[in-house]
This record gives C-alpha cells, structure tokens and sequence, in this order.
C-alpha cells in the first residue's frame, strides 16, 4: 500500500521494511529513535517508510555491526545526506570524534588484554 505526505512518497510499514532488509522491527524502531531513520506516522498510527529506506536501514545496520557507535553513523549519514553543506570544519570535527572513538577502543583493548592474561594465569594454574 502506498501513502503520499507531503514532501515524499511513503511506500511501505516497518513490518515490510523489516523483511526486505532483514532487520527486525525492534531494531528499525532503534534506529528512529536514534534519529538514524526517519518515517512518518499515518493516520493509523502506523509507521510508514519510504524505498530508499531499505538501503539507508542496511547502511546503518553495517555500521552498528562494524562497531561505530550511534553517535558516529549520525554524523556518518549526515555527511551522506548533505554532502554541499560538508566543510572542512565538519571533517574536523569527525575526525575530533574518531580520534575520541580510537581511544576508547584502545582502552577497551588494554582492558580485554589484561582480563585475558588473567584468565590465562588462572588457567594455567588450575590445569597444574
């Protein structure tokens, strides 16, 4: 069933957007709440998606899966969206925040490497 609202076409219900990305609807609504998608409400109350919807929802699906936090991929799909409003200011400021990004990914490593030592020691010593 298709919907017209205003300035674009609404085409299809979370449910379809859902089986056509392979993403469930939990985490489709995650991503609106994110501010990552965008839908409409019709009057029904029902959520209503437009086809360009199914690549933007895989995009940020990928992107969760290769570990940018929501944060990022806002900016990511930010950039994508408008890319004539792009400056040079907002290359900084995204590399400001993968640099933040990047540190707290070391620091995670570091935490993950001494907890894996710890293990290791343990196991050791109960295997001896």
């Amino acid at each position: 069933m298709s919907k017209s609202s205003g300035k674009f076409r609404l085409t299809m219900k979370i449910g379809e957007l859902a089986e056509r990305t392979g993403i469930s609807t939990r985490m489709l609504r995650y991503y609106e709440s994110q501010g990552l998608l965008r839908s409409e409400r019709g009057s029904n109350g029902y959520r209503y998606f437009q086809d360009s919807d199914i690549e933007r929802a895989r995009t940020i699906s990928s992107l969760i899966r290769s570990g940018l936090p929501t944060r990022l991929i806002r900016v990511v799909l930010s950039a994508e969206d408008r890319p004539d409003d792009w400056t040079q200011a907002c290359d900084s400021e995204f590399a400001a925040l993968l640099r933040a990004e990047l540190t707290t990914l070391d620091d995670k490593i570091a935490c993950l490497s001494l907890s894996r030592s710890t293990v290791s020691a343990y196991l050791e010593r109960a295997a001896g």
